[in-house]
């Protein structure tokens, strides 16, 4: 069985953790001042479904966090890799579990990679393998955290900003913190993908800035699309989420996602799937991507105009009548031009297109809506023994970039799917 072995640990990755602890510090600490001003307010309701979807969201990510470091430190040799020993690592999963109960977990995930990273690069200490794959799990939370609490907060904010025809400075922090962080998750989120293969080219900063770019300008046409739909019928968006959702989750399940260890865990991810496909295409199973991402693409524009010519018929006219006409001709060339983008992407500026020559026929074929596969990794392989692997990212890795039908393991077993955006 052909192996691949973890990337290495570097001054890069250690930047994007502290960028990602950043980030959330910020995107959290604007959610709180948004949530004081509603209270001191008086808006009481508006304060309840924040703190609402912020609570939701928290308990989602610790769930995910909490299941994958139950199935961790059932892997050979985890413990030595964290630096514990037997009796101290049944002290960690205790401690581990009453700060995922506090919500906490994830925060401390990002304190541990922290720490990890700067014992590995700056005093060149040993541990690269488990820095590698503390980042890893970190930019799989990051992306659920991101679109089940980023992408419906920046949605109720415009929705706020239109209903009452005003905008105050914290609504304006809390829109920018919201619109960063959707952004720089999912860049970060591919990023963490292509460096987890190292026959991988890494992604330069200007094919980053384009991924960046498209996505940007994929998503927010949606979520304003959105937040203009429920000013107007404020009682009908929960239906309007609950219907998609739920047809999105009975999709995720035809295309036999096999991502979670666990029966309970699979329907959890596939839940999630849902809420990510409300906002922005992920995939999730093998095979060619294009058809699958051409129907979503194609329902997300019918869906969106759908809820841009409802507000337009419903609207004030005399209160929108500033803002009505560009809104309603940006939006659409807006969703248009990311889709131009994409394409731009991966036309020019694929990673792939930087590398002249291939050195596996396999690698030739670099493109997420390719037929792909993965090789499971195992902890027993001789080649790997020394390493802890993340078989989650693996998975997600391999799977994105291999043109091949699915290899079975060396116990005969077949491997799992992969999402990607």
């Amino acid at each position: 069985m052909e192996c691949a072995s973890f990337s290495k640990y570097s001054w890069i990755d250690f930047v994007f953790s502290v960028m990602g602890v950043c980030t959330f510090l910020l995107d959290w600490g604007s959610d709180v001042w948004v949530a004081i001003e509603f209270y001191c307010r008086g808006d009481f309701f508006w304060f309840g479904i924040l703190v609402g979807l912020m609570f939701l969201s928290s308990v989602l990510v610790q769930m995910f966090s909490w299941v994958w470091f139950t199935y961790d430190r059932q892997l050979p040799g985890f413990s030595a890799q964290t630096g514990a020993s037997t009796v101290l690592f049944g002290d960690r999963v205790k401690l581990s579990c009453l700060l995922h109960v506090l919500q906490l977990g994830f925060l401390c995930r990002h304190v541990s990679a922290i720490c990890q990273g700067f014992r590995v690069w700056w005093r060149k200490e040993e541990g690269s393998e488990y820095a590698v794959y503390l980042t890893h799990d970190l930019s799989m939370l990051r992306l659920i955290e991101t679109f089940s609490e980023c992408a419906p907060q920046l949605t109720l904010m415009i929705y706020v900003m239109l209903t009452t025809n005003q905008a105050r400075t914290v609504q304006f922090v809390s829109i920018a913190a919201s619109t960063t962080s959707i952004a720089w998750m999912v860049v970060d989120y591919h990023r963490s993908l292509r460096s987890f293969v190292p026959d991988k080219v890494k992604q330069p900063w200007g094919s980053s800035l384009i991924y960046f770019l498209w996505n940007l300008l994929l998503i927010a046409p949606r979520v304003a699309a959105l937040a203009l739909f429920a000013s107007v019928l404020p009682a009908c968006i929960a239906a309007h989420f609950l219907m998609l959702w739920f047809v999105f989750v009975l999709w995720a399940w035809q295309q036999r996602t096999d991502f979670m260890d666990s029966d309970s865990g699979e329907w959890l991810y596939r839940a999630t799937v849902g809420v990510i496909w409300y906002f922005s295409w992920f995939n999730v199973a093998e095979g060619r991507t294009w058809d699958r991402s051409l129907i979503y693409h194609s329902f997300s524009i019918t869906d969106t105009g759908i809820l841009l010519v409802t507000w337009w018929c419903y609207r004030d006219p005399v209160q929108t009548e500033s803002y009505a006409l560009s809104l309603i001709i940006t939006l659409p060339l807006t969703y248009l031009l990311g889709l131009l983008f994409k394409a731009l992407y991966y036309c020019c500026f694929h990673p792939k297109l930087w590398r002249p020559l291939v050195r596996d026929p396999r690698l030739a074929e670099d493109l997420p809506d390719a037929l792909v596969s993965f090789r499971r990794f195992s902890t027993q392989d001789t080649a790997v023994s020394s390493q802890l692997l993340n078989k989650r990212m693996a998975c997600h890795a391999t799977h994105f970039y291999s043109q091949q039908g699915v290899v079975g393991n060396s116990d005969g077993t077949n491997g799992a799917k992969s999402p990607h955006l």
